[in-house]
């Protein structure tokens, strides 16, 4: 038995409290990026956490000493095998009070790209997919599904992820 494998998902809902407790005590803000990375045919990229529900754009935490860049480049090439060809292009800031009220997810969008192998799913990753916008799986986050339609242009940017 692995923990990272086998111990770590089943743990993630009882240490996330935790985390966000030392969150507020150790940093005065955190900050996320995600990316939204499409394909040739319009399809995103999405993926489905072994420790959340629902299906989501790839992305994660902006660590001490890194870019948001440096951020997004690691969090698509981990959740996604996906590494950058071109410059992404900054769409949007958001204040993401419902993780916690000094949190902030800055928001990218790809169009040139490379995926030299499917990823695979590990412990942080249960699945991931290509989907057209207009046919997205059920289970995607209300909060995917309104950056999409933001960046589709049905409705302006929010301030609030």
């Amino acid at each position: 038995m692995r923990f990272q494998d086998d111990i770590l998902p089943r743990l993630g809902p009882w240490i996330r409290p935790f985390l966000k407790r030392y969150w507020l005590v150790s940093r005065g803000m955190t900050l996320g990026v995600r990316g939204a990375v499409f394909d040739g045919d319009g399809r995103v990229f999405l993926v489905r956490h072994t420790y959340v529900p629902g299906w989501h754009l790839p992305g994660g935490g902006v660590d001490l000493g890194e870019t948001v860049r440096q951020a997004l480049d690691k969090e698509l090439r981990e959740e996604g095998n996906i590494r950058l060809l071109g410059e992404p292009q900054l769409f949007a800031v958001y204040h993401n009070k419902r993780i916690y009220r000094r949190d902030h997810v800055v928001l990218f969008v790809a169009r040139q790209w490379e995926q030299p192998e499917a990823p695979v799913p590990n412990a942080e990753i249960a699945e991931h997919g290509w989907f057209p916008v207009d046919a997205l799986p059920a289970e995607t986050s209300p909060a995917t599904r309104r950056r999409l339609d933001e960046i589709a242009g049905v409705q302006p940017p929010a301030a609030i992820w």
